[in-house]
């Protein structure tokens, strides 16, 4: 749906021309929930279509992005003395990974690979950006794929216009926390988020965020939003960390 937003679209495409040119992009996604630790193919391969009943277009989009070889290297040291990482040699990049990635980065001219989101506990999330951390010191652009909100069953898709409660209440919620550096606050969302389970009746929209907040220089410095306000009734709420 991003590629219908036009606005959106804009938003994101100047975001990422503001940005230094990243020698590489390493991309957590909500949609690639996997354990053991994975990365996709570091040679160019066949994207993920993991969605349906879109205009047949969208299942013939590509992005061809150079082979990730050297950041696929780094990755693996960087886990090795924790745990291994399994490379994918026949899985590309799905739709939480491309899709934003074409229209930011459309020269698709930069490496970029994908790392599988083990878990869903904030901890060993934050841990495992931490281990991340380096990379971003070579020039690689660590990124978070997911939504503020995404409350999908529970929008009324006749009133599209309406923000609902429960997205604005999480939304409102999650900034004020990412503001005040409470990074608790933020990892005990489950319980403490208001909008829940509404705005997140399964986590791992969510979740992208504690990887990209343990990779920040201090995960709880404020980060500057890029983008913000609602598509569909959601939270396009967009971070940038130092």
């Amino acid at each position: 749906m991003l590629f219908e937003m036009a606005d959106w679209m804009t938003q994101l495409h100047s975001w990422a021309r503001a940005l230094p040119k990243a020698r590489a992009i390493l991309i957590v996604s909500a949609h690639w929930e996997s354990a053991p630790l994975s990365i996709s193919s570091s040679q160019p391969s066949e994207l993920v279509y993991d969605f349906g009943g879109f205009d047949p277009m969208y299942y013939q989009m590509r992005y061809d992005a150079p082979a990730a070889t050297e950041l696929a290297e780094q990755v693996a040291k960087l886990m090795s003395d924790t745990e291994p990482v399994h490379e994918h040699r026949s899985r590309g990049l799905d739709h939480g990974a491309w899709v934003p990635l074409r229209i930011m980065y459309p020269d698709a001219d930069i490496p970029v690979l994908q790392l599988s989101m083990p878990t869903h506990n904030p901890e060993r999330l934050l841990d495992l950006g931490r281990r991340l951390r380096a990379l971003r010191g070579s020039g690689v652009l660590v990124i978070g794929s997911g939504y503020m909100t995404h409350g999908l069953p529970f929008l009324d898709w006749r009133n599209l216009d309406k923000v609902p409660g429960w997205s604005s209440d999480f939304d409102s919620r999650a900034s004020d926390a990412l503001a005040r550096g409470d990074v608790d606050e933020l990892a005990d969302f489950r319980t403490r988020a208001p909008g829940m389970p509404y705005a997140h009746p399964t986590v791992e929209h969510f979740t992208p965020l504690f990887v990209t907040l343990g990779a920040a220089t201090d995960p709880t410095a404020p980060p500057t939003t890029t983008i913000d306000g609602y598509a569909l009734g959601l939270a396009k709420r967009s971070l940038q960390a130092a």
